[in-house]
């Protein structure tokens, strides 16, 4: 909800002040751009459209995005880290920070993260909260060395 006042020159000030509020929902566009009938790519809204962009986030890499260096979570970096114990504290503070820093949409409840040196693989599971809708949502995925 959003007040707004008039300014002291419209000498209207004894009124009440203007009180709007609104719902937004989120659309974003389907990343595997099948096609509708009509031609057009199929949209993906609320909740769905949060998850997508939260596991977009998660899968970018830093100096991925041209004029926005800072965005992503970086995992594939950490996964050439050397291993100990507070590796798992790294990943989670990183997938909080991206989280908290580019998607405003999400509340983030809980991360955990499993290191598998051996596989060169981290095991991530975010749990956060659709902010327009209240819903709960999780995300397991996986980041894996390709060769």
């Amino acid at each position: 909800m959003v007040t707004r006042a008039f300014a002291t020159e419209d000498g209207i000030l004894s009124t009440p002040s203007i009180i709007t509020s609104g719902t937004r929902t989120s659309k974003d566009i389907n990343l595997s751009f099948n096609k509708k009938t009509n031609g057009d790519v199929f949209k993906k809204e609320d909740a769905a459209a949060v998850k997508q962009a939260v596991k977009n986030l998660l899968m970018t890499n830093k100096f991925e995005k041209p004029f926005s260096h800072d965005f992503g979570a970086d995992l594939s970096g950490l996964l050439f880290e050397l291993n100990d114990d507070l590796i798992e504290d790294d990943v989670n503070e990183e997938i909080a920070m991206a989280i908290k820093n580019w998607e405003p949409r999400a509340r983030l409840i809980n991360v955990q993260s499993v290191i598998q040196p051996d596989l060169n693989n981290i095991f991530c599971r975010i749990e956060f909260q659709v902010i327009s809708t209240g819903s709960i949502e999780v995300i397991e995925t996986s980041v894996a060395r390709l060769r």
